[in-house]
């Protein structure tokens, strides 16, 4: 487990975080990760609820089976929690630097979708569009005083 503590939140940022004490990053392959992720599996890293701060707004909680509840961002739908009666899992990519969270184990493998291990297999393509087109309205990937910002030169 780290004691480095990360930060991260939904894409609108109406909910953000400060997580401590982070353990095993796994992806899950269970069915109902697919469809709350709306993804081919769940990334998700256990967590230390003792070290870990709601910063801005807190989830809005699912429960998806008897025994746990999902939590997401009510205005954008970003997922955010995995709570199980052992404690409680932070989705990897709402995290401000996901790329501290390799997973080290795939669980609910046999749930796994019937190509997933030939996916990076498959050619790749660069964006069609031109970075600068693109003008997103996404939370930045840091903590921000406030938020939504009041003019552009705020959201930076």
């Amino acid at each position: 487990m780290t004691a480095d503590t990360f930060s991260g939140g939904c894409q609108c940022g109406a909910v953000r975080f400060r997580a401590g004490h982070l353990g095993r990053p796994s992806i899950c392959h269970c069915r109902m990760c697919q469809k709350a992720f709306g993804s081919f599996f769940g990334p998700l890293v256990s967590a230390d609820i003792a070290h870990l701060t709601w910063t801005r707004g807190k989830p809005k909680l699912f429960r998806s089976s008897a025994k746990i509840l999902r939590g997401f961002c009510e205005h954008c739908g970003t997922p955010l929690t995995y709570q199980h009666p052992n404690g409680i899992e932070l989705a990897i990519g709402a995290f401000d630097e996901p790329e501290h969270f390799e997973p080290r184990v795939q669980v609910n493998h046999e749930s796994r979708l019937p190509w997933i291990d030939h996916l990076f297999e498959k050619p790749a393509r660069k964006q069609a569009l031109e970075e600068t087109d693109i003008v997103s309205f996404q939370h930045p990937d840091h903590d921000t005083e406030k938020w939504p910002p009041d003019d552009e030169a705020d959201a930076g």
